[in-house]
């Protein structure tokens, strides 16, 4: 909570028992791969009163973290002075790992990853912070408050899981402190993998999760998890409907309203400034956000809480270049003056439960921000020395406190901000959905549970979403070779470029107004979704899959030919470079890359044999080393 407190001397490492320097992935069979499956670590956060934010230890103790990824999670794992966060809040962030890649599992694919959907991956530059954050009044501390924040580092994006394990483990770890958080990574190290498409049975502290990891064979049709095979167990399972969806009703039910314009936002990777009153607030609009776009990935960079501390600050704030593609979560007003630039700004305030339609924020012109007074005070500093934008100084206007001088914690800031409104001078290229409106209002008058409001919302944007995916789909698809000239010995045929106005001239017979009822323009938003992010990853996954497939179907055609009759004329030469290659084809394919089934594996291993058998001894021995 008090984040200026230690801007001037750097977020510190304390002197922990458990907390050391520390290597990445960990192999199969070597202690903590089990838990390094689901979390890389966790952290413990505390605030010291000389040093601010201190990194108290970190679990596993052999856990490598850089100087720059301790400084972002110390002032990560803390609301912002102003948020006036009391008691416990749960919320999380996202930082980019610094150094490279430090292990080499996390090169390619993970074994884990096989089957998984691309939203769901493991994230190989980045690490997800899970934060559980605690402050009490406590008179045995000198300001006052008890500070401290328990972290689960972890590659993998399931928001829900993570957030359901720390309210099972932090409450019982901040009255208990380490001998409870080694218990805790103990048991996860027990954990079965989180392989796609599987019901697993986790347990911790004498309570069983049910999860089912998503998979891309898994259809919305399955529905919710129910609970099997444990009826009989006591305690009975907590089942978890989702490991990574949130309460997406919840989360938009301020902007309902404008929920297919900030659809076509994420599609073109429009960079969008969420400020929010608090991190919670922050990090879950940003992560539903992000979330529309499915079963799409989302190709561009977001943070779900982000601060002026972080060391992407300058990269995100600079007025050099456009606006980079990402959406940044934050609580401090200060990033409205920084970033007034930014296209869309979405200022949002405390969701609030009733029963009615909840007031929809409204669209404004982002000349409005201009006129807000967001000027720093007589104590004014840039915002990369000791001083932050912490809470309202004298007549209520924003100041810069220093570090001795910030806000006591129950301060919370109420100077000049922007009302609630989604500020962009941006225009929908579709018509407002006024049926899914009507259907959520009368969901509310019924008094509809808000996970079926939830369901109703996530339909509703995953049919836009496949319906403006499915014609690009088929185009696609139409550019792959035909299989009949894929011949055994000649080099496969290409996949065809992707022509935008041959694309575009085939929606005319086969768009999107076959599965969509809406109207607008498809056309120039297809225009403009060519130039997004999204549409480079969509395209190079797609191009990927279909060029493994191609090499799949040669392999194929190759096992399916008699090679004793293509060796007859052939050089030495040709016979080696046919081996070589084949055995190219079969490592790709033992290692998943190359879709093909076991009897052709074991044709083209048979294959090669009988090649390595027609050459001479010595090539053979050169081939074939004992």
């Amino acid at each position: 909570m008090d984040q200026g407190a230690g801007a001037g001397a750097g977020p510190q490492r304390a002197r922990g028992r458990l907390g050391a320097p520390s290597s990445g992935m960990r192999a199969p069979g070597t202690p903590w791969a089990r838990f390094s499956a689901w979390l890389e670590c966790v952290c413990v956060v505390t605030f010291d009163l000389e040093l601010g934010q201190a990194l108290e230890l970190v679990y596993p103790s052999d856990f490598q973290l850089t100087d720059k990824e301790k400084s972002s999670i110390c002032y990560l794992s803390f609301p912002d002075s102003h948020s006036g966060c009391l008691g416990d809040t749960q919320f999380s962030f996202r930082i980019r790992q610094c150094g490279g890649q430090r292990c080499p599992g996390h090169a390619g694919e993970k074994p884990g990853d096989r089957g998984a959907p691309a939203s769901l991956q493991r994230e190989p530059a980045h690490y997800f912070g899970y934060v559980y954050f605690r402050q009490v009044k406590d008179s045995s501390v000198k300001r006052g408050y008890f500070q401290k924040s328990l972290v689960l580092l972890s590659r993998l994006p399931f928001v829900r899981l993570f957030q359901a394990l720390l309210g099972l483990v932090a409450p019982e770890f901040f009255d208990k402190l380490a001998p409870c958080l080694e218990a805790v990574c103990n048991e996860i190290d027990q954990w079965p993998a989180p392989a796609p498409g599987r019901t697993l049975s986790l347990p911790v502290m004498g309570v069983v999760l049910q999860v089912h990891i998503p998979s891309r064979a898994d259809t919305p049709e399955s529905g919710p998890l129910e609970p099997s095979g444990h009826e009989t167990l006591l305690p009975a399972p907590v089942v978890l409907p989702s490991v990574h969806e949130l309460d997406l009703f919840r989360c938009f039910r301020p902007v309902l309203a404008h929920v297919q314009l900030l659809w076509e936002l994420m599609l073109l990777g429009e960079p969008l400034l969420v400020l929010a009153p608090s991190p919670a607030v922050s990090s879950e609009m940003v992560l539903a956000l992000t979330s529309c776009l499915q079963p799409l990935k989302f190709c561009c960079d977001y943070r779900p809480y982000f601060t002026i501390h972080d060391s992407e600050f300058k990269e995100f704030t600079t007025r050099t270049q456009a606006p980079p593609n990402v959406v940044l979560g934050v609580t401090n007003p200060f990033f409205i003056k920084t970033l007034q630039h930014w296209p869309h700004i979405l200022r949002v305030g405390e969701p609030k439960m009733s029963g009615d339609f909840p007031k929809q924020v409204k669209l404004k012109k982002p000349s409005r921000l201009k006129t807000l007074d967001t000027k720093p005070g007589p104590c004014s500093s840039s915002p990369g020395t000791q001083r932050q934008a912490l809470g309202p100084g004298r007549g209520g206007q924003w100041g810069w406190h220093s570090r001795r001088g910030c806000p006591h914690p129950q301060s919370r800031a109420r100077g000049s901000l922007p009302s609630p409104g989604l500020y962009t001078a941006y225009t929908a290229h579709l018509h407002r959905d006024k049926a899914l409106l009507r259907r959520l209002l009368k969901g509310l008058q019924k008094k509809r549970p808000s996970d079926v409001q939830t369901a109703v919302l996530r339909r509703h944007l995953l049919e836009l979403t496949q319906s403006f995916i499915i014609p690009l789909e088929h185009y696609m698809a139409s550019l792959m070779p035909l299989q009949k000239g894929i011949v055994p010995w000649k080099t496969p045929p290409q996949i065809r470029p992707f022509r935008q106005d041959d694309f575009l001239q085939s929606l005319e017979r086969s768009g999107p107004q076959l599965t969509c009822v809406l109207k607008g323009d498809w056309l120039g938003l297809y225009r403009r979704f060519f130039k997004s992010p999204h549409f480079d990853g969509w395209y190079r996954q797609r191009h990927r899959e279909m060029t493994q497939k191609l090499e799949a179907l040669h392999l194929e055609a190759i096992c399916e030919a008699n090679i004793e009759i293509w060796m007859k004329d052939k050089s030495e030469v040709e016979v080696v470079d046919l081996i070589l290659k084949l055995r190219e084809r079969l490592v790709r394919a033992q290692g998943h890359q190359l879709p093909v089934k076991e009897a052709t594996l074991k044709r083209a291993r048979l294959y090669i044999d009988t090649a390595i058998g027609s050459l001479p001894k010595d090539l053979q021995a050169v081939l074939c080393p004992p």
